[in-house]
């Protein structure tokens, strides 16, 4: 209770903020009120257009999570097996880390269709988040000096041993992808323009000066976004465990 008042105490606050900046601009082409996009928001979300485009939005970039992932399990457990791999792997995330959304964008948009593009992105910007956890959790694995001398076979060595060591490493980089996969499939989106999007939406309110319509579709992405990393990680966790522990 204490930490939901807080969050609730939290959250009114800089809704009062907000209220109170867009009253004294009083100027809704330049920042509309928080009650204003609330309201636009609902109008949105009753029509059936809103909920397609929210809908090819999300597939987008959870197909885009999921290629991450199994991608980085995959590569994750290469670099365990082969220095040669690791080394050739390591610099490679590090320069997709490093590299902003949008120049990969403006890269990839000479091979891949707009349409796909979003998926692409959303991939690249997990993987390296998925590759380092899993080797992180690899790495932390115990007891295997004891499964070799009592001479376990790999699938328990694998079951008993790796699976729990790589769990809460591999849940906290799903908790951090899929923010990060949203984002970055959204920024594409909005670069790209793609048919049936989110990201098109805030474009084209941009354009046109709609200052309240592109609120609410901000509104709606980190809504979503939290919606759907606590319905994928509910899923991920067994009941009576809790995801703090990734």
């Amino acid at each position: 209770m204490k930490r939901f008042a807080r969050g609730a105490l939290t959250l009114a606050f800089w809704l009062a903020v907000w209220a109170a900046l867009a009253l004294l601009v009083h100027r809704e082409l330049l920042l509309p009120a928080p009650w204003t996009v609330v309201r636009r928001l609902c109008e949105l979300a009753a029509t059936g257009a809103f909920w397609r485009i929210t809908a090819v939005s999300i597939g987008r970039v959870l197909l885009g999570v999921a290629g991450a992932v199994v991608l980085g399990v995959a590569l994750a457990a290469a670099c365990m097996i082969s220095k040669t791999a690791d080394a050739l792997l390591r610099p490679l995330m590090t320069v997709v880390k490093s590299t902003p959304v949008a120049s990969f964008v403006v890269l990839a948009l000479i091979w891949i269709a707009r349409d796909w593009l979003p998926v692409f992105i959303a991939l690249l910007m997990v993987l390296p988040v998925v590759w380092s956890n899993v080797c992180t959790g690899i790495r932390s694995a115990a007891l295997l000096e004891l499964a070799r001398v009592y001479g376990w076979p790999r699938g328990r060595v694998l079951r008993r041993i790796y699976v729990p060591s790589v769990r809460p490493h591999f849940l906290a980089a799903l908790r951090s992808g899929l923010g990060f996969g949203w984002k970055a499939g959204i920024a594409a989106e909005v670069l790209t323009v793609p048919h049936s999007a989110i990201g098109r939406m805030i474009y084209e309110s941009k354009l046109y000066l709609q200052t309240t319509d592109l609120f609410a579709w901000t509104l709606a992405v980190i809504l979503l976004s939290v919606g759907l990393e606590r319905l994928v990680l509910r899923a991920l966790t067994p009941r009576g465990k809790g995801g703090g522990s990734a």
